[in-house]
């Protein structure tokens, strides 16, 4: 199928009253495992590439999001491309020569000022050229060690970014943590409800893989429009190629890595099957 716009992907579940789920891309298996979920599913997703994903890649972001490009092209259900917590401006201006329709640009590591600064004006100069811009405001934990779990994003704070920024979609610290392997984390339920209520843009979960079920629908139900899942795909395949390398003494990488893919395809699958839309 050709390669779907971001916007079109996130619309589609806010008007049936659930979330898109976008996965972070790390290798062509992660590509293919979210592929594979989504056609068992019937349900669309993001395919997302990190900075992280990109310096791991030489900086280049080329060769890996040329893969994500392809993948999604032979998948029957919508794809579409997305780069994710990019701190560069240059990596977020680039977005669209790259065939991806969404940036979440990051500057949240500067003073506040400056985040709005910097994130308007890349904001500006991607809409442009039609792309749909994410942005973080608060505190999400976990991330590099930067952020603390304990912050949130207060209601009034959100609303003033938004207007001052012209993003499309807003990040918000509601007591997620990024990297967590344990899904453990509770949200603050009444904090995303008035976070939907101050803001026109949709809300987005970073650091979901820690977050339990239950916690996650009733996200939700609660206006969460987006989630993203990262860590959760890398614990089931790490721990598929453990077990496999564990069981038997071949080299050849496509034994492991075939059994990594499955175990994040059902990962996958289970939180795409968890977030459809309820009749």
């Amino acid at each position: 199928m050709p390669l779907t716009a971001t916007p079109h992907v996130v619309g589609l579940a806010t008007r049936s009253g659930t979330a898109a789920l976008a996965f972070n891309v790390i290798t062509l298996e992660h590509a293919e495992a979210i592929a594979a979920a989504c056609e068992r599913t019937g349900r669309p997703a993001l395919l997302a590439v990190s900075h992280n994903a990109v310096r791991h890649h030489g900086d280049d972001p080329a060769a890996l999001v040329a893969a994500c490009a392809a993948v999604a092209q032979r998948c029957r259900l919508p794809l579409a491309l997305h780069l994710d917590h990019v701190e560069d401006p240059e990596l977020a201006l680039a977005a669209p020569g790259l065939g991806c329709t969404s940036v979440m640009f990051d500057a949240s590591k500067l003073p506040h000022g400056e985040n709005v600064a910097a994130t308007a004006e890349v904001a500006a100069r991607l809409h442009t050229r039609g792309v749909w811009v994410e942005a973080e405001l608060g505190e999400i934990g976990g991330k590099d060690g930067v952020h603390a779990a304990g912050a949130r994003t207060d209601p009034a704070d959100a609303a003033a970014f938004v207007a001052a920024t012209g993003v499309d979609a807003l990040a918000v610290a509601v007591g997620s943590s990024h990297a967590m392997t344990t899904r453990t984390a509770r949200l603050d339920q009444d904090l995303i409800a008035r976070l939907r209520d101050a803001v026109d843009v949709p809300l987005v979960l970073h650091g979901s893989s820690g977050v339990p079920d239950e916690e996650l629908l009733a996200a939700v139900r609660n206006g969460m429009r987006k989630i993203n899942v990262g860590t959760h795909l890398n614990t089931a395949f790490t721990g598929a190629v453990r077990e496999t390398l564990a069981a038997s003494d071949r080299v050849d990488p496509r034994h492991y890595l075939a059994a990594g893919r499955a175990a994040a395809t059902d990962a996958a699958a289970e939180l795409l099957a968890l977030l459809r839309p309820r009749t």
